[in-house]
């Protein structure tokens, strides 16, 4: 797979396929990637634990069973903290660069104001990933060599599956701390599903999700707090056929987020998600033809 210069002796991403893909569904853990370039690490002023507080920390081991079930999982092995392939391609922030940002980037979004943008300034808790400024050519360097190939691969991957199934469903994976919390009473959820509020996958597919992993004795809500993002919002055309969830889960279900270590639940919870993900690809094929919208 493809590698950029810092990662020559590395891959930044794979796709991990089965023999024969037999379910129109593919799936996408852009956030869980912990490979660290030394060039990078050199020029943050984190420590090896703070780094990573972005991280979608081990969402790919959680969610690898789909791939044994017919369905392939494109990773990324480059950090959140170094790319983040969930923004526009230009979302900079130019309180981070020495010199001055293209024209066409996008410096005004929300992402960017909080420090998140492509290339972001801060890890999840607003400290600062750099000791001083960095080149624009720094982060253009990462756009085309890591960035625009594994939005490419992505997209290969849902025309492909679309071309032979008829329709795709992208399945993105990500999690969320477990100091989480919404609405006025504080509810905790075990898993969000998103799908930028019924425009991104029918609604007969986002409420069987929610359904499913509610029967398994989950709290579960909708769109609130993440209703989905970059990637979400620009493969999601269930009109055309394609169908996009963001899943988010809680991490204090399956990790110690202070030590970055796996509690003994998280093999339980590995099965209970490669079970959702069966009951997901038996869905009738009416789920995915079904494009009533929940914004009414």
């Amino acid at each position: 797979m493809f590698s950029a210069p810092d990662f020559s002796e590395h891959p930044a991403f794979e796709v991990r396929a089965p023999a024969d893909q037999r379910v129109p569904f593919v799936f996408n853990s852009p956030h869980s990637g912990r490979f660290y370039p030394p060039r990078f690490l050199r020029m943050t002023r984190l420590d090896s634990i703070a780094i990573r507080r972005s991280e979608d920390y081990f969402v790919d081991e959680l969610f690898s069973g789909a791939v044994p079930l017919g369905a392939p999982m494109l990773m990324a092995h480059f950090p959140r903290a170094y790319l983040d392939v969930n923004r526009e391609p230009y979302e900079l922030d130019p309180r981070m660069f020495a010199d001055r940002v293209p024209p066409f980037a996008n410096s005004r979004s929300i992402r960017v104001a909080g420090g998140l943008g492509t290339v972001p300034r801060v890890v999840s808790e607003g400290t600062d990933i750099y000791s001083s400024r960095i080149p624009v050519a720094e982060a253009q360097t990462r756009i085309a060599n890591i960035y625009k190939p594994y939005h490419q691969t992505l997209r290969d991957l849902l025309a492909q599956t679309h071309r032979r199934f008829g329709f795709a469903v992208l399945i993105d994976c990500h999690s969320m701390p477990a100091s989480v919390r919404y609405g006025p009473e504080g509810i905790r959820p075990d898993f969000i599903i998103g799908d930028r509020f019924g425009t991104s996958a029918s609604r007969a597919l986002s409420e069987a999700a929610a359904e499913m992993l509610t029967g398994m004795g989950y709290l579960v809500t909708a769109n609130k707090p993440y209703a989905g993002g970059f990637i979400t919002e620009h493969y999601g055309r269930p009109l055309k056929g394609l169908h996009a969830l963001q899943i988010e889960v809680n991490r204090g279900l399956y990790m110690d987020e202070l030590t970055i270590t796996k509690k003994p639940s998280f093999h339980l919870l590995q099965e209970d998600l490669a079970a959702f993900v069966a009951q997901l690809m038996a869905l009738p094929d009416s789920h995915f033809f079904d494009y009533s919208i929940a914004a009414e």
